[in-house]
């Protein structure tokens, strides 16, 4: 007896516009990003303060993620992705706006990054069922693979956009990432698969039971506690950067190259990812990202902007492979009625560790030295690879495809 095989994800129609959009999007999002610590600084002349921004644009992660899973999971997926898209477009164009008629203020600044950051949450929570409903199973660590790449591309050409927009008119980042949210629009449109299974009529949505489902499996538990310890370093590391960059008096465009080569080999490494997923062990891949984090023993070595620039990009070539393989498991282990609760837990999880990273990075370059910033960046997520190492939960993996009581 054969098997049917799945439409190639190049043909899946819904799954390419959905990619597009989001493509146009993180362009979008990657010029804007860029530009905030650009434009902190600007207006501030603080490290410090060009670190709350940091802080602030990743809060919302933790701050909206079960609301927002709450949202997917009780109202239309599609519509409220259109909603984060138009909320996200408006506070962009304020803030542009505000820029060019040099009206922009600190607190501006940080209402405009909370604001757009916390409509990508409600985004995000939304697109998890998209993508579980656009895709077959078999093909889900593929799509994030694929997705991941595609992304990857646009963040490697977005940030040294963004630097030479802002070298021209420093609100221009923002009216672009405005504009790109349009397109993403767009596509949500055009899509035709519905979003969610069709739901019990009068049914509650219990934030708890997401939450419950989530703690039951102890594979998640665990690798999610490691990537908040990951997220210090993945979100400090690139605000570190570009706050010494800066004082070194390297160019907009400059700093956004040198961001730009982390999307190098986060490209490299979502290309690779399914290659590596067929050669390494599962738990070999999950543990890479965590112990690549002993790189950053190079700066300590030689505190050079040029050394940081390559430790991150080094590091963040394993991104990709823990993160689909992540995607993957929670996608396959959570029903559709659970996914956005299940999912806002364990991303309120791993991002509750994240404003700390921008704010260790600029309240430290601020006081001490950049070896001391860099290392206390690091130092949680080698914490977290020998936890890792011997936690049981990564020697006895679940296989893709179980059913959920399989990962209990």
């Amino acid at each position: 007896m054969s098997s049917i095989q799945p439409t190639p994800l190049w043909r899946n129609r819904d799954f390419m516009l959905l990619q597009s959009g989001q493509l146009l999007s993180t362009f979008g999002s990657g010029i804007s990003g860029i530009a905030y610590p650009l434009l902190a600084l600007a207006v501030t002349h603080s490290a410090a303060k060009t670190g709350y921004v940091g802080a602030v644009e990743v809060a919302p992660l933790v701050l909206l993620s079960v609301a927002a899973g709450v949202a997917a999971d009780r109202f239309d997926r599609r519509l409220l992705m259109i909603v984060a898209d138009v909320v996200g477009a408006a506070a962009l164009g304020v803030l542009g706006a505000a820029v060019l008629i040099h009206h922009v203020s600190f607190w501006l600044i940080l209402v405009v990054a909370f604001v757009d950051t916390g409509a990508s949450v409600f985004y995000r929570a939304g697109n998890s069922g998209a993508l579980k409903a656009i895709v077959p199973p078999v093909q889900l660590a593929d799509a994030s693979s694929v997705r991941m790449a595609r992304m990857s591309t646009v963040r490697l050409t977005a940030p040294p956009v963004g630097g030479a927009l802002f070298g021209v008119l420093r609100g221009l980042p923002f009216l672009v990432d405005a504009i790109s949210y349009v397109f993403s629009t767009i596509a949500l449109l055009l899509t035709r698969t519905r979003f969610q299974e069709e739901r019990e009529p009068g049914a509650r949505v219990r934030v708890r039971e997401g939450m419950a489902y989530f703690w039951q499996m102890p594979f998640l538990r665990v690798t999610v506690g490691m990537i908040a310890a990951s997220n210090i370093a993945a979100v400090g590391v690139p605000v570190a950067l570009i706050i010494l960059a800066h004082r070194r008096g390297f160019s907009g465009a400059a700093i956004g190259a040198f961001i730009a080569l982390e999307g190098v080999t986060l490209l490299a490494g979502s290309l690779l990812s399914p290659f590596l997923r067929r050669v390494l062990p599962m738990r070999a891949i999950l543990l890479s990202e965590f112990w690549t984090a002993l790189v950053y023993v190079a700066f300590v070595v030689e505190p050079n902007v040029y050394v940081l620039v390559a430790a991150l990009a080094v590091h963040a070539f394993w991104f990709p492979n823990t993160d689909s393989a992540m995607e993957a498991y929670s996608y396959t282990l959570i029903p559709d009625r659970l996914l956005g609760r299940a999912m806002a837990a364990a991303n309120t999880l791993r991002a509750a560790s994240a404003p700390i990273g921008p704010l260790v990075a600029g309240l430290l370059l601020a006081h001490t030295s950049p070896r001391v910033a860099v290392v206390a960046l690091a130092a949680p997520v080698v914490v977290a690879a020998a936890l890792g190492t011997l936690s049981p939960a990564l020697r006895d993996l679940p296989t893709l495809g179980a059913s959920p009581a399989a990962a209990g």
